[in-house]
């Protein structure tokens, strides 16, 4: 297995620790969204991109992490979920960054309904003892969003730039 080959799996990799973080705890740990756009920059030179390309990644993810900013500043995401889509923003850039939103839009809204119905279920006394289980039951917590972001990441990135330079290989 090559170096890039391990550098490139390694970001999925992050992205599901992030999810599980996100279910365990609802909270993502900044260290793994700097640990994924640390890994892009890592990765690169590996990928033989053009700066244009490379350029286009950054500013894919400087965008979401711009926009993002503001939707936490107006209350309506959370943090860890901004930093974790930007970094993935990096990997994916604007030519999937629709289609990696969408997907994750519609498994983030399908997650919610499924929250939402559960929590509407008293909780048995065994899963009372779990603290992520209370967690997730009680209906003051959010929604682990970073589930939806991860599935949106892991289903689109094979097409992402850092992967194809890896099935060229």
């Amino acid at each position: 297995m090559s170096i890039l080959t391990i550098l490139v799996l390694a970001g999925p990799a992050l992205i599901i620790l992030a999810a599980i973080y996100d279910v365990f705890t609802m909270t993502i740990p900044n260290w793994l969204s700097l640990a994924l756009g640390g890994l892009f920059v890592v990765t690169v030179p590996f990928l033989g991109l053009d700066w244009w390309t490379i350029a286009m990644h950054v500013a894919a993810g400087a965008l979401i992490l711009a926009i993002g900013i503001a939707m936490f500043a107006a209350g309506w995401v959370g943090g860890g979920d901004v930093k974790l889509a930007a970094a993935t923003c990096l990997w994916v850039g604007f030519s999937l960054m629709i289609e990696y939103f969408f997907i994750a839009a519609i498994f983030g809204g399908i997650l919610t309904i499924f929250i939402l119905l559960m929590r509407r279920l008293p909780l048995p006394a065994t899963a009372q003892r779990v603290d992520w289980i209370e967690r997730l039951h009680n209906p003051a917590n959010g929604v682990p969003y970073g589930v939806a972001l991860a599935f949106g990441a892991i289903l689109v990135f094979p097409r992402t730039t850092p992967w194809l330079a890896v099935a060229m290989m």
